[in-house]
Formats: structure tokens, C-alpha cells, sequence
């Protein structure tokens, strides 16, 4: 193989597309990755990335910037000299990083683009109760998430799926897309498609805001909004003065008059919470 390349990611979703370009025969010439952050009990333990810990496995440099604009981070990637650049879950790029190398940078999102741009796209396509999601592979430009799409891969929702389980389904999906980019990429020349930026959807980042439950809602719409925030960072709500989180429900759509948002439990092992149009049933 002849590319040299460098990888950019930070959690477990980016590992499976690193270890897929190493176990390939592929040159990943350096990692870029978030810096080791105090974590654990008491926050006294420092924790490394799930990118760095496989990369040091590898014997692969680590380069842990905090500004990826510094002069003295941009002379010592440009010593690298790679021919591509991958981004794989990580931060967003000045463009004297994204323009250096000679193929470019291209990054692996977790959405059909122009769907679902943004930090949280599994979430809100589970939110939003989508069957078919899928990754896209584009090269980066200025604008977040609106680079020319190289290739696009899809996968099924099942309709009890939590983000999570799709999460985990689509580090896999991702990993082989990146291969088959970097392959495309190799084999050259791309013809990469413009986005059709008037379909684009917003996948914003997830606050506390934005991730309440909102029991007027139909029972469905409840459903999905509990699992698509499952497990991480996972909806919540307030109940006898305290606030609680639930991450597995079922629903039940029927007629009823007990009003919306009331608990109604056998005071043994379940309770439901009533909404418009029928009920959720509380797993966990």
C-alpha cells in the first residue's frame, strides 16, 4: 500500500474503522485524537481515548492537540506527509488542517446526508422514527457536514432498536465504508456528488432542553423520542420532586380519560404513564 494516512477520532465508534485500515496493510502514519481526560472514582484517574489506547497497541504516533490551529501542531502534522486524512467521530477541522494533504480529508458521518446533519444523527433519526438510516463518506469543506458525498451505505431500524443498538451495528457498517472509501479514493479519480443542501435536517447536539419528555405527544412519538436517547444520554422527566431518566418502554395506543402525564402503577413490579393516545409501559 502506498497511502500514507492519518486518522482522526476519539471514541469507540471511530476504533473498528482504524483497526479495519491497519489490518488491511494500510500506512496510518499518525492518530489524532481528544487529550487524556481525569475520569473514574474521585476523577483522579486519567483516562486515554478508545482511538489512542488501540493506537498505542499498534505502536502508531499519538498527536493530542488542544488547538488544532497552533503553529507548532500544524508544522508537526505537515511532517507526516499524508496523502489522505480520515475523520472518524472527532472535532471540527480549521481548514489548514483539512486542506494539507494532496487527496484531501474526507470524514464518516452516521447519517444519509443531507439528512440529519449535526452531532447527534443516530439519535434523531431514531427520535424521528426512521426504518432506514445509514453512513456517508465526504470530503470535508467549510461548512459542517456539506461536503461532496463519496459513498453512502444503508442499514434497517428495527422499530425497538434504541440508538445505542444502532450505534453499535453502525461501527461496523462504518468501518467497511471507510475501506471501500479509501479503496475508491486509491484507485481514483472520485467523482464525489454534490449535496442537495434544500433536504438537509438539523441533528443537533443533545441538552438538557431538548432531551425532556414531552408527554402530550402521541404514544408513538414518546416511544421513540425514550429510545432514541437510549441508553446515552437518555430522556428524562420529573416526578415527585426528583428527575428521572427511563431508557426502555413499550406503548400501548388506546382510548382513555385518565390525563396526560399521570403514573399509574400496580404498586408491585410496573407502571405506565398516560398520554393522549394511550399509555407508555416503563421497562427501565
Amino acid at each position: 500500500m502506498s497511502l500514507r494516512i492519518i486518522f482522526m477520532g476519539t471514541p469507540d465508534f471511530a476504533v473498528p474503522s482504524l483497526r479495519i485500515l491497519v489490518e488491511s496493510g494500510y500506512e496510518v502514519v499518525a492518530v489524532i485524537t481528544a487529550t487524556d481526560k481525569y475520569g473514574g472514582r474521585g476523577g483522579k484517574k486519567l483516562i486515554q481515548s478508545a482511538v489512542k489506547r488501540y493506537a498505542v497497541e499498534q505502536n502508531i504516533p499519538v498527536l493530542q492537540p488542544k488547538n488544532l490551529k497552533a503553529e507548532a501542531f500544524v508544522e508537526e502534522l505537515a511532517s507526516y506527509r499524508a496523502d489522505l486524512q480520515i475523520v472518524v467521530a472527532f472535532r471540527m477541522l480549521p481548514e489548514v488542517v483539512w486542506n494539507m494533504p494532496r487527496l484531501g480529508t474526507f470524514n464518516l458521518h452516521g447519517s444519509l446526508l443531507p439528512k440529519y446533519r449535526g452531532a447527534a444523527p443516530i439519535n434523531w433519526a431514531v427520535i424521528n422514527g426512521e426504518t432506514v438510516t445509514g453512513v456517508t463518506t465526504f470530503f470535508i469543506q467549510h461548512e459542517i457536514d456539506t461536503g461532496n458525498v463519496i459513498l453512502q451505505r444503508t442499514m434497517p431500524v428495527g422499530p425497538e432498536e434504541t440508538a445505542g443498538d444502532v450505534h453499535d451495528r453502525m461501527m461496523v457498517l462504518g468501518a467497511r465504508t471507510v475501506l471501500e472509501t479509501v479503496q475508491a479514493i486509491e484507485a481514483g479519480p472520485i467523482e464525489a456528488a454534490v449535496q442537495d443542501h434544500e433536504q438537509a435536517t438539523p441533528a443537533p447536539k443533545l441538552r438538557a432542553e431538548n432531551t425532556r419528555i414531552d408527554f402530550t405527544q402521541s404514544a408513538l412519538s414518546v416511544h421513540n423520542f425514550i429510545r432514541g436517547l437510549s441508553p446515552f444520554p437518555g430522556a428524562w422527566t420529573t416526578y415527585q420532586e426528583g428527575k428521572w431518566k427511563i431508557l426502555r418502554t413499550s406503548y400501548l395506543e388506546e382510548s382513555h380519560e385518565v390525563p396526560t402525564g399521570t403514573v399509574v402503577s400496580d404498586q408491585k413490579s410496573s407502571f405506565s404513564i398516560a398520554v393522549a393516545d394511550g399509555c407508555i409501559l416503563v421497562h427501565e
